[in-house]
């Protein structure tokens, strides 16, 4: 992948052109690593690369921590999810030949960064509520930029700017993605299908059976699933990496329930896991 070369800028001008001020909904600019719009409300852009255009607190517990992080970056870094990767970068070179991608809920900008290596015209915006995550998204790749940003608000990105929005395990704010996304644009979702992780039985979060049926309510109003398909692969995971699996998660927030830390840590064998995602392809309705 391309990572982000010394001195380059973080924001590329592409993505400022799409920004809007988070305040008044104005556009921007950048002057010296600052965000400004014409009324002059501004944000600096933080020395990792990003910017921080949230004026209000979040819940506790909402955005991913410097430990899930951690294990993230690592996990992914094994190709133990690779396959995924693979799958969103080849729907992407399919179906978008320029613009840009919005990588909603975006973490560290893995995904994203393989979907702009398979599509060199375009360029990328990560959006997450995790600024420690987007430190990485940050440096993800060189037509890239970050943006740290609750996806329940609406967003501060300019109406029918998007090509392709990418959705990974992440919230689903409909009303937003067909404002922001282009008419004739895509919207590509991956969530973990029953049965994803199974073999840890409740060291992760159980993937509820109606899950597809709450992803088309969620989004049939305004979107048409065109095609859908599966990323299912076995492999086997050493301790090590078990413990990044439930770590990078939400269920490292459950981990001190029912002696689950005890019986992670008490894993001392590779174990052979499913992974299994479902991909799945929206137009919007107009």
């Amino acid at each position: 992948m391309n990572a982000r070369v010394s001195g380059h800028d973080p924001l590329p001008p592409a993505i400022v052109r799409s920004l809007r001020c988070s305040v008044c909904g104005d556009p921007v600019g950048v002057t010296e690593r600052t965000v400004r719009c014409g009324r002059g409300h501004s944000f600096d852009v933080a020395k990792q690369g990003y910017v921080n255009l949230l004026h209000a607190r979040i819940p506790a517990g909402t955005a991913d921590t410097a430990p899930m992080v951690a294990a993230r970056v690592d996990l992914l870094s094994s190709g133990a999810y690779l396959p995924l990767a693979n799958a969103l970068a080849k729907v992407a070179s399919e179906h978008v030949e320029n613009g840009m991608v919005i990588d909603a809920g975006a973490g560290t900008g893995y995904y994203l960064a393989h979907v702009l290596d398979a599509v060199p015209a375009a360029y990328g915006l990560a959006l997450d509520v995790s600024a420690v995550a987007l430190r990485r998204a940050a440096r993800a790749h060189a037509r890239a930029g970050a943006a740290v940003w609750n996806l329940w608000e609406p967003w501060p990105v300019a109406d029918s700017s998007a090509s392709l929005i990418l959705n990974v395990f992440a919230p689903r704010n409909a009303p937003q993605f067909h404002r922001v996304l282009a008419a004739d644009g895509l919207l590509v979702v991956a969530t973990p299908n029953p049965g994803h992780l199974r073999e840890l039985g409740d060291l992760v979060i159980s993937v509820d059976g109606s899950k597809d049926a709450r992803l088309e309510d969620s989004l049939g109003e305004r979107f048409t699933r065109v095609d859908r398909h599966d990323v299912t692969q076995r492999v086997t995971l050493a301790p090590a990496r078990i413990r990044q699996v439930v770590e990078m998660g939400p269920s490292a927030h459950h981990l001190h329930r029912e002696g689950r830390r005890e019986r992670l840590d008490a894993i001392t064998e590779a174990v052979d896991v499913t992974t299994s995602f479902s991909v799945s392809l929206y137009r919007p309705v107009p």
